[in-house]
């Protein structure tokens, strides 16, 4: 009998995918740019809403038991299926590489006697051999850095609360202060960012209502402590740099010790993830080999200066595969149809398939539309993900009204 994965591993992976400084990066950007008071509504709702999304999402491949990418088959086809396997390889390389380069660039600012490449190389081979060793090997040490990590990140929120309150008079008022949407966004744009990789955990967990559940309120509680971090560091009259923030904190060896792992258990996650994607693409492919392969070329991306481009980046994975999801999840739990052998419902015809493509279509035309405004009600990515759900659901209007 196959070996399903407990409550307690995922709430240890998804705990360790939000512990990262791409999520203290987002906290800074929100506390630099909005007004104190209007932030904490937009910030709880984004988290909130991300956490729905991948709960639902999540529940979706816990159900019919394959990874991300193979759950999107019954509703593209699979042809479909490749094309967003593809992207999301592409977008999950990229990922790795500017979490490695945050990562990098972190550590380059408390000292270290190591360049920039050779901490980038540095953080990929720890990656690598994670990913090869494989979870279930490394279970238990995760669980064992997690503990770690939250005692680390609890004395380091202590210590910049300490260091936010004596500067706070001093700090001088955002430029131009960030609307509700603007903060509601930007609180949900990393917790989607992880929609097109939930299912490759939630897959094999025993208990898959729970285990969701579980791995969707893990994330979103540490992601929002991450962003609380973020709000501090941008409060504490340190430039907005998370390295000189430490320094202040007095944090010096244990932010080092922060920094490495919470790198390192993020982009586990995502180099994991890049070989499910490969496997969907190419199958028999061992996905274990393009993981390991994934990390080293985004390791090189990394050196090359990613980084530069990290919002943007953000933005047009929101913008792919936000939509791409609400026409899952219509398609999922709206249009029950039989199930296969295998637990996962029967691909859907050459109609339909179009369909749900020109339905993914419009919410990506709409979210780019929308993220050129300065602010849309709902923000972009709630907005495309109505629309492509809208669309997705009359064709589902339209197959029950025949079926009477």
């Amino acid at each position: 009998m196959e070996k399903r994965t407990g409550l307690s591993t995922n709430a240890v992976i998804w705990f360790g995918v939000a512990v990262s400084v791409s999520e203290i990066e987002a906290g800074i950007e929100i506390g630099a740019g909005a007004a104190p008071g209007s932030l904490w509504a937009p910030l709880v709702l984004g988290h909130v809403v991300g956490g729905i999304f991948l709960f639902f999402v999540g529940l979706v491949g816990a159900r019919v038991r394959v990874n991300a990418m193979e759950t999107t088959a019954a509703v593209y086809g699979k042809g479909g299926s490749r094309f967003f396997a593809s992207l999301n390889l592409l977008q999950l390389v990229a990922w790795i590489a500017v979490l490695n380069a945050q990562g990098a660039s972190v550590l380059a600012g408390l000292d270290l006697p190591v360049s920039f490449p050779l901490t980038c190389a540095l953080l990929a081979a720890l990656i690598a051999l994670w990913v090869f060793a494989g979870l279930r090997r490394f279970a238990k040490v995760a669980a064992v850095v997690m503990a770690v990590l939250a005692v680390l990140l609890a004395a380091l929120t202590a210590r910049l609360f300490g260091v936010g309150a004596s500067s706070a008079a001093a700090a001088p008022a955002p430029a131009h202060a960030l609307g509700f949407w603007n903060v509601f966004e930007i609180s949900m744009a990393l917790p989607l960012s992880w929609l097109p990789v939930i299912s490759d955990y939630t897959k094999d967990v025993e208990k898959p209502v729970r285990a969701t559940a579980v791995s969707a309120i893990a994330y979103s509680l540490a992601s929002f402590w991450m962003y609380f971090i973020g709000l501090e560091i941008a409060g504490a009259g340190a430039d907005n740099d998370i390295a000189k923030a430490i320094l202040l904190a007095g944090f010096g060896i244990p932010g080092i010790v922060v920094v490495v792992l919470s790198t390192v258990t993020t982009n586990f996650l995502a180099a994991n993830s890049a070989g499910e994607s490969a496997k969907a693409i190419v199958p028999g492919l061992n996905p274990k080999t393009a993981g390991v392969a994934a990390s080293a070329a985004a390791a090189a991306l990394a050196i090359s200066g990613i980084m530069d481009h990290y919002i943007d980046f953000l933005y047009l994975v929101a913008s792919v595969f936000a939509p791409m999801a609400a026409v899952l999840l219509v398609s999922h739990y709206s249009a029950p149809r039989p199930k296969g052998e295998d637990g996962a419902s029967p691909a859907t015809g050459r109609a339909s398939r179009i369909w749900n493509l020109s339905a993914w279509l419009a919410g990506f035309v709409v979210y780019q539309a929308a993220v050129r405004l300065d602010s849309v009600f709902l923000g972009p990515t709630l907005a495309s993900v109505l629309v492509a759900a809208a669309i997705s659901y009359i064709w589902v209007l339209k197959n029950k009204f025949q079926s009477t």
